[in-house]
């Protein structure tokens, strides 16, 4: 359908909007792949375990503060799959006519090196005034990398920069915040459009963050899934979003793993 006139201005795949009936089907298969993402992870661990002779463990590594390599790599590449077949149903089965998910770069989307390093600076600076009273705040990082040697830590090194960002944007962004923001097609005024756009933004954020399973740095990935969801809206296209989670993510890993920690203060 056709974008009213009095909706917001939409650009590259924001041009196609999803109908209702779409929006519902775009947001349900983003739920269903989470969850079936969750359950192939769980299977693979299980496998790994089984043959590493760990299966008896397995309730321990996963309330480990750094499991094993294995266990980590298991646990995203499941996730990941789970993630992408969501992105491939949508893109397959999502409507009437083959939506793309936005997959695409440009020379402008370099900017989000800036965002991306800029918004890890802010969001570290709001949490500074509480760093003295939190346990552990560099509990995400080390499970990832705490338990890692050699070969192992470039692995998870590249999967948290470049295949987290990758898999993650196409799914959170290209997948459940295209659902939510199909909605807005309910409205018939700019202003409640607006406030579906919105919601959508602050929606995909939060779960974005809660998808990480980390309390207490659920704000910051909220704040940060939101701003990306901003960026994908307002660019149309994941080119900038991806580079922005890379170097946001990359930022982080540079923090902890710098001798002193002096590159951010609060890692």
């Amino acid at each position: 359908m056709p974008p009213s006139k009095a909706l917001p201005q939409r650009r590259g795949i924001f041009l196609d909007q999803l109908t209702r009936s779409e929006a519902f089907r775009w947001t349900f298969i983003a739920v269903a792949g989470f969850l079936a993402g969750e359950l192939i992870s769980t299977g693979l661990v299980e496998i790994a375990a089984s043959l590493t002779g760990n299966r008896s463990q397995l309730s321990t590594l996963a309330t480990s503060s750094s499991p094993p390599s294995w266990y980590i790599i298991c646990s995203l590449a499941g996730l990941w799959v789970g993630l992408l077949g969501a992105a491939i149903v949508v893109r397959k089965f999502g409507g009437g006519i083959k939506r793309p998910l936005g997959l695409s770069f440009r020379p402008i989307d370099l900017l989000g090196v800036i965002i991306g390093i800029g918004s890890q600076l802010i969001i570290g600076l709001l949490y500074l005034p509480f760093r003295s009273h939190i346990a552990h705040f560099d509990a995400p990082i080390t499970k990832l990398t705490g338990s890692s040697h050699g070969v192992n830590v470039v692995v998870i090194v590249m999967m948290t920069v470049v295949g987290a960002p990758f898999f993650e944007e196409l799914f959170f962004r290209g997948v459940l915040f295209r659902g939510l923001e199909g909605f807005s097609s309910l409205a018939t005024k700019r202003i409640g459009a607006l406030c579906i756009i919105a919601a959508a933004m602050v929606g995909d954020g939060l779960l974005f963050g809660l998808a990480h399973g980390e309390f207490v740095q659920l704000p910051g990935l909220a704040l940060f899934g939101a701003l990306l969801a901003f960026l994908f809206f307002r660019t149309g296209r994941l080119g900038m979003c991806i580079v922005a989670h890379l170097s946001f993510n990359g930022l982080a890993l540079v923090s902890y793993y710098s001798s002193s920690g002096s590159v951010l203060p609060w890692h």
